[in-house]
């Protein structure tokens, strides 16, 4: 599994405006990964049609909802808070309903009603559609728990209301669950087993969302290389389908290509890569279409062999530097981004040098980088002492951030001079005569506003960077095959 986390495990309320003053309504919060924010669309789907509608004032909601993430105690930490300012809350709306969603429900269950008194429902990943049920029961004065993890649902069937959004760019969810048993991750155990959505519905929402004026969309899993449909079930049941679905199954640099062909002009990423399930067609399909972005997202967790081996992550240093090396022949200029957890159970100062050594040999363009956590449940929580202090954990991981920075300072301004094509997607933040949008290697690109609006396409020459961010005078509007 792997999963690309906010470097602040911010928070974010979703908005949708619904008419009706009669509706219910729902304030909602999604922390973590970019999953959780694409199950808060669905739950809001399904909400809706229930007859609620998002708020952005939790003092005025109905129902309040929060989808969790259970990476790092510090994100359930931050979940436990934010529960606490519920509680403030409802003690002058005692009608008021609170819920849990998410990994941090999946992995806590029924600790969740006893640690929290003022949550009212418990509701893991795969069961989102049972949530009208569990309100009733919520309405009938008892607390209501589904954490059933399944082996079918992908929620191919809902289309997500788009909240928070832009109206630009959206995520399209391809797989749920995961696999890859990494010593040090919950998410097998919070959103259990692989299992890839039927192709045809993917391209529907793909469609959906190009009708109704979107520009670029995510294609979403823990691990979208492993993507594999053959008709529906896990993928580790794949060998036992018939030999007329095994041939007609559809992998993940397949998929990749039937979006780039039927939406030539939408403007395609993808999260996130596993090293040891990324083939190089998926690369191949990359490069032959210009409308794929040019960049991946590649956890390594750990330059040592060692580590990784602790940490059973199924590749060595040297596959996965191999690796880099045959997606930089192939896409010479291709952008690479990188989770790294510093201070695993056992590592060593050679072990460290290992990691650094390795970055300095892939230079990647961006990355996410933390202190090892212990989570309860896991392979190294359960088996590996948490034995690193905190003190060298923290000098360990500000060496890997300095040298992160190193890197990508150089990236951005290895393309001052350059022309980049840019889809806008909103005004800076630090001045409204300026708009902000990311290039095709996901590095933000900002520029003077003039005449140009959010959705637009934009060639931009770039006159001057920061360390993370390129900024640049437009020339004129383009196109994606330019």
């Amino acid at each position: 599994m792997e999963k690309t986390i906010d470097p602040n495990i911010q928070g974010t309320a979703l908005k949708l405006n619904l008419q009706g003053s009669n509706a219910k309504k729902l304030y909602i919060e999604s922390y973590g990964c970019a999953m959780n924010f694409s199950d808060s669309e669905v739950v809001a789907s399904i909400l809706a049609a229930e007859g609620y509608h998002t708020t952005e004032v939790l003092e005025e909601a109905d129902l309040v909802l929060i989808n969790t993430c259970s990476i790092r105690d510090k994100a359930e930490q931050t979940v436990r808070k934010r529960l606490e300012k519920f509680q403030a809350v409802k003690r002058s709306n005692p009608q008021m309903k609170v819920g849990v969603l998410g990994c941090m429900a999946e992995r806590l269950k029924t600790k969740l009603l006893e640690e929290a008194k003022i949550v009212d429902m418990v509701v893991g990943p795969d069961a989102y559609k049972d949530i009208p049920n569990l309100l009733k029961e919520v309405e009938a004065g008892r607390n209501a728990v589904n954490v059933i993890l399944s082996k079918e649902e992908t929620y191919g069937d809902i289309a997500p209301v788009r909240l928070a959004s832009n109206k630009i760019t959206a995520f399209v969810s391809i797989t749920r669950g995961c696999d890859n048993m990494c010593t040090f991750c919950v998410v097998p155990f919070t959103r259990g087993r692989e299992r890839s959505r039927d192709p045809l519905s993917i391209l529907t929402e793909i469609q959906d969302l190009w009708d109704k004026g979107y520009k670029e969309m995510t294609l979403l899993g823990q691990n979208v290389d492993s993507y594999l449909w053959y008709g529906g079930g896990l993928k580790k049941d794949f060998n036992k389908a018939t030999q007329m679905a095994q041939a007609t199954a559809v992998n993940f640099s397949q998929l990749l290509e039937k979006v780039a062909l039927k939406f030539p002009e939408m403007r395609i990423r993808f999260s996130t890569s596993n090293p040891q399930d990324m083939t190089l067609d998926v690369v191949r399909t990359m490069a032959a279409h210009s409308n794929i972005c040019k960049h991946i997202h590649l956890p390594v967790q750990s330059g040592s062999n060692r580590i990784l081996k602790a940490m059973n992550r199924q590749h060595t240093r040297e596959e996965y530097m191999a690796l880099i090396d045959n997606i930089r022949a192939i896409i010479p200029d291709c952008a690479i981004s990188q989770d790294m957890i510093i201070g695993f159970p056992n590592e060593t100062e050679e072990d460290h040098k290992d990691t650094l050594s390795l970055m300095e040999y892939v230079k990647y363009d961006f990355g996410y980088m933390y202190s090892y956590s212990d989570r309860p449940g896991t392979a190294a929580g359960k088996n590996l002492a948490d034995n690193i202090p905190e003190t060298l954990k923290s000098k360990r991981l500000a060496e890997v951030i300095a040298v992160q920075r190193k890197h990508a300072a150089m990236h951005t301004q290895n393309r001052v001079g350059k022309i980049e094509t840019v889809l806008v997607e909103g005004v800076s933040k630090k001045s409204e005569k300026d708009l902000m949008g990311r290039n095709n290697y996901n590095a933000v690109v900002v520029f003077p506003r003039e005449t140009y609006k959010i959705g637009d396409l934009v060639a931009v020459k770039i006159t001057d960077c920061t360390s993370g961010t390129l900024l640049g005078k437009a020339i004129s509007h383009t196109k994606l095959s330019s």
